[in-house]
């Protein structure tokens, strides 16, 4: 199998971790709160990221006169960006519980159109391409959340504060290229496990009996999508182009909804289907490589 082959097929499949770990989050928020769920899947996930971690210690060593500012920036980057993903996601996990799954994949992928435009504070422009994807997105937000009477959700209000928290997440994390993926993500999952079991005991009255009655939605999710889709996508971006490699990713949502329809048998009204239709051509836009003007000498 060819590099970029192999690329492809590890982008899809995270893809299609990343898009069912939606209707698992459903189906665990009947039973345990946000909190709880956020604390159970991140502690699981985090300590298979650090065996992970530990397998490929090899391929990511440090040379020694690097190592103590890697672990500052290592230590300080997990805690920024471990608190942005605590809000995230439980702001999604929380909205998710009374909206449909693979709505709320779609209303999540806006983070991929809110990091080119939140960019612009850090000084980087966006193209002219991101701007009309960024109209596109917002028509098709209308199209998924606002009825015919003129109101939203508050669910769908918390899941797209939690698309804003993610592209918050995404630009911390570019600020630290020299950091190993899978160090961060280990070190950012533990932050978000620690802080919401923290938030559980303070908010709900998490049980190990009520834990265990959802361990399969915990166990798919911390597995499949905080450990095996994010390795996954480590090996996709070494070896393929990032451009081809992001629209990949960017099926995340369109699993949701297949995954909604086919597991939960949640058909989608013909509005939120023209809403995730923008949505997702707004996603694949905003990824589109943009040709540079030659300057003529």
């Amino acid at each position: 199998m060819s590099k970029n082959l192999r690329a492809s097929v590890c982008a899809l499949l995270a893809a299609f971790f990343w898009g069912s770990t939606f209707v698992a989050q459903d189906m665990a928020s009947e039973t345990v709160g946000p909190f709880t769920y956020t604390a159970s899947r991140s502690w699981v996930g985090a300590l298979l990221l650090l065996l992970l971690s530990l397998l490929f210690r090899k391929k990511a060593t440090i040379p020694a006169e690097q190592q103590p500012r890697y672990r500052r920036d290592l230590l300080l980057g997990g805690l920024a960006c471990g608190a942005a993903m605590t809000i995230a996601a439980n702001l999604q996990q929380a909205g998710i519980g009374n909206t449909d799954p693979g709505k709320a994949g779609f209303i999540t992928s806006l983070y991929v159109v809110l990091v080119p435009i939140f960019g612009l504070f850090c000084h980087r422009r966006a193209s002219i391409v991101v701007w009309f994807s960024t109209a596109v997105a917002l028509a098709g937000l209308y199209m998924l959340c606002v009825t015919e009477a003129l109101t939203i959700q508050s669910s769908d209000l918390l899941i797209l504060l939690c698309a804003v928290f993610f592209a918050v997440q995404i630009l911390l994390i570019d600020r630290l290229p020299h950091i190993h993926g899978m160090h961060l993500c280990c070190v950012q999952l533990f932050v978000v496990a620690a802080v919401s079991t923290v938030l559980a005991l303070v908010f709900e009255k998490p049980t190990m009996e009520l834990i265990l009655d959802a361990w399969g939605p915990i166990l798919y999710s911390a597995v499949f999508s905080s450990a095996l889709a994010y390795t996954l996508q480590i090996v996709a971006q070494k070896d393929s182009n990032p451009t081809v490699i992001t629209l990949l990713l960017c099926l995340e949502s369109v699993f949701a909804v297949l995954c909604d329809l086919v597991i939960l048998s949640n058909v989608p009204t013909l509005r939120e289907t023209i809403g995730c239709i923008l949505m997702f051509v707004a996603v694949i836009l905003a990824n589109l490589p943009v040709p540079h003007k030659k300057h003529s000498g």
